[in-house]
């Protein structure tokens, strides 16, 4: 049986992905309206990745004698006053994030739930990988600033971007 400590915790760590993929589907929305497909393509698979997570945490929870409890998502910012202005918020974003998982890691060491610690292990190394991810597009908008015809290229290899359903999830979206 899981702590309530920790099932709170994980608790809200679900919320918090959902508003992550709430945010990055909206950000997608304000892509689109721009006519920069390829950036709102890869928005709509980063939002997917979310879901995923929240796929995730739930299950876990389930496998642990606990119970998933869904909360009130707050409504995401809907504009941006530029394409790097909006990836710099999804890079900050992501930071919130890794420190939200490291604080959710805490949790789980102070309660001494190892198996909570292990399960977070690969939300620590995912965090990574995101954080990585959204600085090199930064890295690129920035590099393009000013540059409608860079930022047309950049939007064709955003546009690239595939999602992977994580193999434990295949059959139970």
């Amino acid at each position: 049986m899981i702590k309530q400590r920790v099932q709170d915790a994980l608790n809200e760590q679900i919320n918090a992905e959902i508003y992550s993929s709430y945010m990055y589907y909206s950000m997608a929305a304000w892509f689109d309206s721009i006519s920069l497909e390829g950036f709102a393509h890869w928005l709509r698979v980063q939002a997917l990745e979310e879901l995923t997570h929240v796929q995730k945490i739930t299950g876990y929870l389930t496998e642990r004698g606990g119970r998933a409890v869904m909360k009130a998502v707050d409504g995401p910012p809907t504009d941006w006053q530029s394409p790097l202005a909006c990836f710099e918020e999804v890079y900050a974003h992501e930071c919130k994030v890794t420190e939200l998982i490291n604080n959710l890691m805490d949790v789980a060491l102070e309660e001494r739930d190892h198996a909570t610690v292990s399960f977070l292990k690969w939300f620590v190394d995912e965090q990574i990988e995101e954080e990585s991810n959204t600085d090199t597009a930064v890295q690129k908008l920035k590099l393009v600033e000013g540059n409608k015809g860079g930022l047309f290229m950049l939007d064709r290899e955003m546009d690239a971007r595939t999602f992977v359903m994580p193999p434990e999830l295949v059959g139970v979206f």
